[in-house]
């Protein structure tokens, strides 16, 4: 029986990606898609860790409504002062007291206009991948501490590149004594947003992967024969085809923020809450007609396990189709120009994530939380 379990959590590789061209097939023998999930990493991996849903972990994406616990509610009053300083210079002052004074986390960015900000607040602004990280849940490292299995984690959060923690895992793999390795590789998914339409360079970086990682992974055969291995993913990446100006279609509707309406714009999909009918009556009508989006009913956000009662994550949710994304919004400026993206539908193709392992799970793996199934196991 295995000693040695490594886990590997590789940010955006997508199915798509290996399917034709099997990776580090000398170790993992079983290869398989696995379907994703509605969102965007921030809801997705917290599910992974823990194998609930984002509507049972309470985090789906950063940024939620909060107007009576939000760390900026206090500066409501003079949110006419906030609007001015929705440049550059102001956000960048405003994202800094919110990581050094407000606790929310080294990741927080001011990714609302500034009016806006004391109504929301940010859902990751502890270190999910630490002991308490998902709140409320058992994380696969809780379970770990609780059985007081050895147990090392590597992860941006330290903070480590990809390239320090292979190096770090396969010196420790081969010489410490843990059990149970959880790797997080982030950088992929960046290459993938800046380098989707350049597939000799997408080649050359998984080629890298391959090799780090087969680095580990002898190492950890050097220590123990039987040591397993498993690879997966949060999403696949999808080439960008079109960019939408959706902000300009709701700001056509001649309505404010934070008077009458709040938006928080994602990359390929968009969120609001309403304070008069006329607002939601109009722009619900106005977002209805775009042929590159959607509105998403109550019943779907239930299917894709992100329905909140308290609507925190939006009263109204649309859904861009997938290769369409939004041309500006919080999280992307007019300067941005990504050739890939995620966070679409879960049926398209191109997000269909990846689990690769040193054999067969002994379960279905119908969506990427049941990947926790699989590491609540080794931990035993």
């Amino acid at each position: 029986m295995s000693t040695v379990h490594i886990f590997v959590l590789i940010d955006a590789m997508g199915w798509e990606l290996v399917e034709h061209r099997p990776f580090l097939a000398e170790f993992l023998a079983h290869q398989q898609p696995v379907r994703t999930m509605l969102g965007f990493s921030s809801g997705i991996i917290p599910s992974i860790l823990t194998g609930r849903t984002p509507a049972e972990t309470g985090m789906w994406n950063l940024v939620f409504y909060n107007p009576t616990a939000s760390p900026f509610r206090r500066l409501r009053p003079i949110a006419p002062v906030l609007r001015a300083m929705d440049n550059r210079i102001g956000r960048r002052l405003l994202t800094e007291a919110g990581r050094r004074l407000l606790g929310m986390g080294a990741n927080f960015d001011v990714s609302v206009p500034p009016q806006t900000l004391p109504w929301f607040d940010w859902a990751e602004s502890g270190n999910i991948y630490a002991r308490g990280g998902v709140p409320g849940q058992q994380s696969i490292f809780d379970l770990l501490a609780a059985r007081q299995v050895p147990h090392k984690i590597y992860s941006y959060k330290d903070p480590l590149t990809d390239a320090e923690i292979l190096s770090r895992a396969a010196r420790d793999v081969e010489q410490g004594s843990e059990k149970f390795f959880f790797l997080y590789l982030c950088e992929l998914d960046m290459f993938l947003h800046t380098h989707r339409d350049a597939p000799e360079k997408i080649a050359a970086k998984l080629a890298w992967y391959e090799q780090e990682l087969g680095n580990v992974f002898a190492a950890a055969r050097r220590r123990d024969a039987a040591a397993d291995f498993h690879i997966f993913s949060d999403h696949g990446m999808t080439p960008v085809v079109r960019h939408c100006d959706l902000a300009a279609e709701v700001t056509a509707c001649g309505f404010q923020q934070p008077a009458d309406f709040l938006a928080v714009y994602d990359s390929t999909m968009a969120r609001f809450w309403f304070f008069s009918a006329a607002a939601r009556e109009k722009i619900t009508a106005r977002l209805a007609s775009l042929d590159y989006a959607r509105l998403l009913t109550d019943d779907e956000l239930r299917e894709f396990g992100v329905y909140f009662p308290d609507c925190r994550y939006g009263e109204l949710v649309v859904l861009l189709s997938p290769g369409s994304i939004v041309a500006e919004g919080g999280f992307n400026g007019a300067g941005w120009r990504p050739k890939g993206m995620h966070g679409y539908h879960p049926d398209d193709p191109y997000a269909m994530a990846v689990y690769l392992s040193s054999h067969a799970p002994q379960h279905e793996l119908a969506s990427v939380k049941d990947i926790f199934t699989i590491m609540q196991e080794a931990a035993q």
